[in-house]
């Protein structure tokens, strides 16, 4: 847990990210958060913001610093495509394989018809607003691929939140980078980011399932 703790500290720490690769150590996190399993519970929104911040600091080798803050921006959302991409492929190779296996008290194929369903009718929608919410984004193109959701529109959505999301987590991070008080503050502001964007995925593991246990009973 130290380790964990002390790895989230530094993946917001402005200086220690630009002695570790810089924001190429970025592109690959968000890779990671989007498209691997095990990168879950990478800090994806607050470290966009830190990027932004970088970004609004560092020399362009471009003609403009926007055009620097377009570069790195269209690189990062490659990344988180990309990422996306994987856990799709990922998805659909494992949700084959679950349907040839019989139901057992973890696994049941009606669930998955279920959840085939929803991303049937609201799967574009879920796609694009899990890009906000942490732990949900990594899982997201995952469960789309196991239930065989429209390629092409799991394409569209994918690039349309990604774009949604790293231009705007990096824009504001980026057009506060060189405010005093941000930079004074910027631990309480990551605080507050992670609260923000987790908030609704904890409300909704715990409050949501209080709220439907009497009518379980």
């Amino acid at each position: 847990m130290h380790h964990l703790i002390e790895l989230f500290h530094d993946l917001t720490n402005p200086d220690w990210i630009s002695a570790h690769y810089g924001l190429y150590l970025v592109v690959f996190i968000i890779f990671a958060e989007t498209g691997l399993f095990v990168g879950f519970f990478l800090p994806g929104d607050s470290l966009l913001f830190v990027s932004g911040m970088m970004i609004s600091r560092m020399n362009s080798p471009f003609s403009s610093p926007m055009m620097n803050l377009i570069y790195w921006i269209f690189i990062i959302s490659i990344a988180g495509v990309l990422g996306n991409v994987v856990g799709y492929w990922f998805g659909n190779k494992s949700g084959h394989a679950l349907m040839k296996r019989p139901d057992s008290l973890l696994f049941k194929k009606k669930h998955l018809m279920q959840a085939h369903d929803f991303y049937e009718k609201k799967g574009g929608m879920a796609i694009l607003l899990a890009r906000f919410l942490p732990i949900v984004r990594t899982f997201a193109p995952i469960v789309g691929g196991m239930v065989d959701m429209d390629y092409k529109k799991f394409i569209k959505f994918n690039i349309l939140g990604c774009l949604a999301w790293v231009i705007s987590m990096t824009s504001i991070g980026y057009i506060l980078g060189e405010n005093e008080w941000v930079k004074n503050n910027l631990e309480k502001i990551v605080i507050l980011l992670i609260l923000v964007t987790t908030g609704p995925v904890v409300f909704k593991m715990f409050v949501g399932k209080k709220k439907t246990a009497p009518e379980n009973l």
